[in-house]
């Protein structure tokens, strides 16, 4: 239970926190009493604290109640040893009250700012189990590295329908291990370039889904749904979407691309750090872009492959039988949507295409039969303008319908888990809220999902309109 990204005990250590910094400026029969309670609170609270887990936010909040507290028992301690007590004139207690106030205000500021993220409980009828993997594709050399023999790596996270899991462990977000979220969070923030401690709630949080639980019972084979994160993302970073759509009964594989992604752990232990960089140079950044695309496809692809391999049993996994590889959808965020797309156009395996506000880089666009639901926020002055003429184009290209649904009041990463524990700043994540972002992107898609791979009667162009301005492209 939080409330502005607060705990009931770190709420506890603030109101304490205020009461002992204010507790000079009120009326002499009060003083002692309150600072004596908040002390007492405060004490107890930030000891539990200091055990369980300081949060970096509360810091702040910590030292400005312990200077109070000090004060306030070194007068005590005067006043029990008979020795004058002098009230600390106003010109040095007002700049002490406000720097103490200021450290209150922005630790709870940060804290609320960047809060640990709370993963929506999943809607659907299963319970959602999840594993990880690792596949070699032998056919592709791995060309981020110049080792002879290295071959293309990816390492796959799985989400599925799964029995009842109550009273079982919560998978952690950011990795199989405490170690792995820890490097994965810190790989991140250089990525983004933060502190890293900014994303240190991010690498403890625990997503919904249950480690290596069994599948659903029964003998049905589910839909599959591959996706490809954004340029740096992990395959953790639409957990919240994953969960939702398993949840309903897909099969999702979220793929951690080697050398792209901030950083992949690999079953060895080795961190793998991306490779990728911007020269300032557009045109040979749109080169390397279509070339790093080019890859994530044969990934997707391979990905598809290894997914029928274990269907029938022989490679080793959990949903051998389950699988029903002729609906399968491509999807993915950013540069990960324009990989689907293009792994959609070479591959006709993929039923289904789903991007989520990705900008396409197949140098080679060319008609393709899938049906495409592309995902978008709304172009502002000084962005890509060619973004939506150039995904109307390919939009156009396909031998089945089209749809592009511009989201109002959404940004790039309302599409993503980002909004669930980044700052609320409508530039960032959107104007719609922490919640509204993720909730939207999985009742999307899931709605789109449903009609191209489960035939689920409905009018879907009624049913997308209601969630911003759609436009529609016959085949």
């Amino acid at each position: 239970m939080t409330f502005l990204g607060l705990s009931l005990l770190e709420i506890l250590a603030v109101l304490a926190t205020v009461a002992l910094v204010l507790a000079r400026w009120l009326p002499p029969p009060a003083r002692r009493p309150v600072a004596t309670a908040a002390g007492a609170v405060f004490a107890a609270s930030a000891l539990v604290l200091a055990v369980s887990g300081l949060r970096w936010p509360l810091v702040p909040v910590l030292a400005a109640g312990g200077v109070a507290l000090a004060a306030a028992v070194f007068v005590r301690w005067r006043e029990r040893a008979g020795r004058p007590v002098r009230r600390t004139r106003w010109w040095v207690a007002v700049p002490a009250a406000v720097a103490g106030l200021g450290l209150v205000v922005g630790g709870a500021g940060a804290s609320w700012a960047l809060p640990s993220p709370v993963f929506p409980k999943p809607p659907g009828a299963y319970a959602v189990g999840t594993t990880v993997v690792q596949w070699t594709d032998a056919d592709r050399p791995e060309t981020f590295t110049a080792e002879p023999g290295d071959r293309r790596t990816v390492v796959v996270q799985l989400w599925y329908p799964s029995g009842d899991t109550t009273g079982t462990r919560r998978s952690r977000y950011l990795g199989r291990t405490a170690q792995e979220a820890r490097l994965v969070a810190a790989g991140a923030a250089g990525y983004l370039g933060v502190p890293g401690f900014m994303l240190d709630e991010v690498a403890r949080a625990h997503a919904r889904s249950t480690p290596e639980a069994p599948v659903a019972r029964g003998s049905e084979r589910f839909p599959v749904v591959l996706f490809s994160p954004g340029l740096g993302g992990v395959r953790t970073q639409n957990t919240a979407w994953a969960e939702d759509l398993a949840s309903r009964g897909y099969v999702v594989a979220g793929i951690d691309h080697p050398y792209d992604s901030a950083l992949v752990v690999l079953e060895d232990g080795r961190a793998v750090r991306t490779r990728l960089a911007a020269t300032g140079d557009d045109a040979e950044d749109a080169r390397r872009a279509a070339g790093w695309t080019a890859i994530r496809a044969g990934d997707l692809g391979f990905v598809l492959t290894q997914l029928g391999r274990m269907h029938g049993g022989e490679i080793q996994g959990p949903l051998a039988g389950r699988l029903d590889l002729s609906r399968a959808a491509a999807t993915g965020h950013s540069l990960g949507g324009a990989a689907a797309l293009q792994a959609a156009r070479q591959d006709s395996r993929f039923a289904a295409v789903l991007v989520l506000d990705g900008y396409p880089r197949d140098p080679a666009a060319r008609e393709f039969r899938q049906p495409v639901l592309a995902l978008t926020h709304a172009i502002a002055p000084g962005e890509e303008q060619d973004y939506l003429s150039r995904l109307t184009r390919v939009l156009q290209l396909s031998r089945a319908t089209g749809y592009r649904l511009i989201v109002p009041g959404s940004a790039h990463l309302t599409f993503t888990d980002a909004p669930l524990y980044l700052p609320p700043l409508p530039s960032l994540i959107g104007s719609s809220g922490r919640a509204a972002g993720p909730r939207l992107t999985s009742e999307v898609s899931a709605a789109f999902l449903g009609a191209t791979l489960r035939g689920e009667r409905t009018d879907l162009a009624s049913t997308l309109s209601r969630y911003g301005e759609l436009t529609t492209f016959p085949p």
